[in-house]
């Protein structure tokens, strides 16, 4: 720690600025009627999917003793609120993801998350758009689809949505080349993500704004699958990427409890399978479903990386108050 540390990482101009685009963000849904919630941060169940490490804390409540939960996003609680007939909600919110460090990561952050019930996934990707417009205060040169499979296979000759071994076989052997890793062992999603992250993503939103679509079924996480254009299973999903970025992920939400029940239990079993410890899945969330949610659609959207890329900053500790270096 250095005698300075006391001090915020974001200048006092960029957390003024930081106040405005918040006001943008409230301002938009309001003209929408969109109502605003807010969520636990603290819940009795956390994300079960393997690629989210949780965080959790032991606490004296009128049960006794009990292991709570930071929540990575407030999805399961906003759900609830859409069962119990709340119309189209949004929600500014502190999460928590472990494990979280970089120049776009933080453990702690801001995450805006909203749901459009009746919504198509084409509809709710243009709202985002018009969202990101919005507060970046500037129109975006172009707008592109693109399916994940077409990415893989344009810059890497590879589809990652064929069955069989030599395609396991030649993504292991992309990953290994692009991570110097010993990949041997790894799984198909484990490759793609690796290729995905460090190849492809660098080369989506630098000519405007990039929607990647139609991610492998086995990615779903919260979403629907359905069959593309090739006759392949895939999520009903999308990724949204400005300058490099990463902004934005949004699903048709998937509403059958027995479904989401199964998809508990699958990501728990694979938890275990990477020594990972298991994460208490949500049965409220379950009840929920089973009460009836309506189909829609929802997204969840990086705010500290929109206020990087508003302002001009490139590391998000100072695009916030006190990151977690600071805090």
């Amino acid at each position: 720690m250095s005698a300075d540390d006391w001090r915020p990482g974001a200048t006092l101009e960029v957390l003024r600025a930081r106040a405005g685009l918040m006001r943008r963000i409230r301002e938009f849904f309001d003209a929408r009627d969109v109502l605003e919630v807010e969520t636990p941060v603290l819940g009795h169940a956390g994300s079960s999917d393997v690629h989210l490490d949780s965080l959790s804390l032991g606490a004296r409540t009128m049960n006794g003793d009990e292991r709570l939960w930071l929540q990575t996003s407030p999805e399961y609680h906003m759900k609830r609120l859409l069962a119990a007939g709340s119309g189209p909600i949004f929600q500014l919110s502190r999460v928590f993801r472990d494990n979280e460090a970089g120049r776009r990561h933080n453990i702690e952050f801001t995450m805006l998350e909203w749901y459009r019930p009746g919504f198509e996934l084409e509809a709710l990707i243009q709202e985002v758009v018009t969202l990101i417009e919005t507060v970046l205060d500037r129109s975006l040169p172009a707008v592109r689809l693109q399916p994940y499979r077409a990415l893989f296979i344009t810059h890497l000759s590879v589809d990652p949505l064929m069955d069989g071994p030599e395609t396991l076989s030649a993504l292991r052997a992309l990953a290994a080349q692009h991570s110097g890793a010993d990949t041997d062992d790894w799984s198909r999603d484990d490759c793609c993500d690796l290729l995905m992250s460090l190849v492809i993503e660098p080369l989506l939103g630098r000519e405007g704004l990039d929607v990647v679509m139609d991610y492998p079924a086995s990615q779903a996480a919260l979403a629907r699958r359905h069959i593309d254009h090739d006759g392949a299973m895939v999520a009903a999903r999308f990724e949204v990427y400005l300058e490099g970025v990463e902004l934005a992920n949004g699903f048709d939400e998937l509403t059958d409890a027995d479904e989401q029940q199964a998809r508990f239990e699958a990501d728990n079993q694979a938890r275990l399978a990477l020594g990972k410890p298991l994460v208490e899945a949500d049965q409220r969330l379950i009840a929920a479903l089973r009460a009836g949610m309506p189909q829609g659609c929802g997204v969840a959207l990086g705010v500290d990386r929109l206020v990087m890329l508003a302002l001009g900053i490139d590391d998000i500790d100072r695009a916030m108050a006190f990151g977690t270096a600071r805090c």
